[in-house]
């Protein structure tokens, strides 16, 4: 569908993925016991695959079911005796996870207000750091205004004693991101890799592993789960903090999505792709009169997602209008969210511009927003 703007939601199955998932389906329904260890082998194959991408070690990373459930099992690991930061303005699934482990044996969580910005920035990163800190917990990306987040300058500011942790999902597959930075970064694949749901990447290096517990670790993430008395020791790597084997026919799914990411040039590619096509997408709304959220963001500081409003018109009216032109984008209170993907086609512009028309009011000197936003409506979809 060539107005289809929303990966930011949800990407839709990329062929590869599809066909990983339909090879996963044949051999479930014979498993003999040279399929199961297919399944296994298809497992490791998307760990290493993911491994490349993340410029990790294979047992730096596991499966967890989602990008919720990995910061759930990355809340569960950390030690009770320090303070976690959280931007305010974090997707909620950057949220929950803290807020429900403070109390329960996690460490404290001190929300971090951005004082007029949404974003954190490496010198208000600074001013928050208190001896009592342990943790920095970011999204790679703003699932609102596209802010593409300075993991390595942050990282610098934290040093080696603190921990960055990372849900990466707005950025992963979508840009090139700091990755080595971040000590813990979990990401699904089911927006910019296009792998569908079922699997999530969690990385946890080296450099930090003995911090984290495996508090959510079950049965499969310990050296003999077969033992006659438990419990057993646990795995090295972040295979300590499975719970249970993984999705097989997800991660199948996962680790064909990145192949097919790396065999299109990866991230560099592919990111500079989606971002002209946003950025032409972002300059049509500018000639109907739209206002773009963060407008003063550089190129290297967005990733793929912009969001823009028309002053004077009700943004339910717009967001209808662009459906019914045959543009689909996410509405979050005034604004239209644009995520496009690097298989967007050029004439996505042409109908975002003509789905506009009825609301325009063309101005040469777009208007700019830098400023802070209403708050996202309850349950979102990222």
């Amino acid at each position: 569908m060539p107005g289809y703007l929303d990966y930011a939601r949800i990407g839709p199955l990329s062929r590869p993925a599809a066909a990983a998932l339909a090879e996963v389906s044949a051999l479930a329904g014979r498993l003999d016991p040279a399929d199961l260890a297919r399944l296994f082998a298809l497992s490791d194959a998307a760990l290493n695959s993911a491994a490349a991408l993340l410029d990790a070690r294979p047992h730096e990373i596991t499966l967890a079911p989602s990008t919720s459930n990995g910061l759930f099992t990355v809340a569960a690991a950390l030690p009770g005796s320090g303070t976690v930061l959280v931007p305010r303005g974090e997707f909620p699934a950057n949220l929950y996870p803290w807020l429900r482990f403070a109390g329960r044996g996690g460490p404290a969580v001190r929300l971090v207000d951005p004082a007029g910005e949404r974003h954190i920035t490496p010198d208000l990163l600074r001013r928050h750091l208190t001896p009592d800190v342990t943790a920095l917990a970011v999204s790679a990306v703003d699932s609102l205004t596209g802010h593409l987040a300075p993991l390595a300058a942050l990282k610098e500011v934290l040093g080696p004693g603190r921990l960055l942790i990372v849900d990466a999902i707005q950025g992963l597959g979508s840009v090139p991101l700091e990755a080595d930075a971040a000590d813990v970064l979990v990401s699904g694949g089911q927006k910019w890799l296009r792998a569908g749901w079922g699997a999530a990447l969690l990385l946890i290096r080296d450099r930090c592993a003995e911090r984290l517990v495996p508090g959510l670790g079950g049965w499969a993430g310990v050296t003999d789960p077969f033992a006659p008395r438990h419990p057993a020791p646990s795995l090295a790597g972040a295979a300590a903090h499975l719970a249970t084997n993984p999705d097989f026919s997800a991660a199948a799914a996962l680790g064909a999505a990145i192949d097919d990411l790396a065999g299109q040039g990866g991230p560099a590619v592919v990111g500079g792709r989606i971002r002209a096509v946003l950025g032409e997408l972002l300059d049509r709304a500018r000639r109907a009169g739209a206002e773009v959220l963060l407008d003063g963001l550089g190129a290297q500081e967005r990733g793929g997602i912009g969001a823009f409003r028309l002053p004077g018109h009700d943004p339910a009216a717009v967001h209808r209008a662009l459906e019914t032109g045959g543009v689909i984008t996410t509405r979050r209170d005034e604004w239209i969210r644009l995520s496009p993907h690097a298989s967007t086609p050029d004439d996505a512009a042409d109908l975002l511009a003509e789905a506009l028309r009825p609301f325009a009011h063309p101005t040469s000197h777009p208007a700019t927003h830098s400023t802070s936003h209403s708050q996202e409506p309850a349950c979102p979809t990222n």
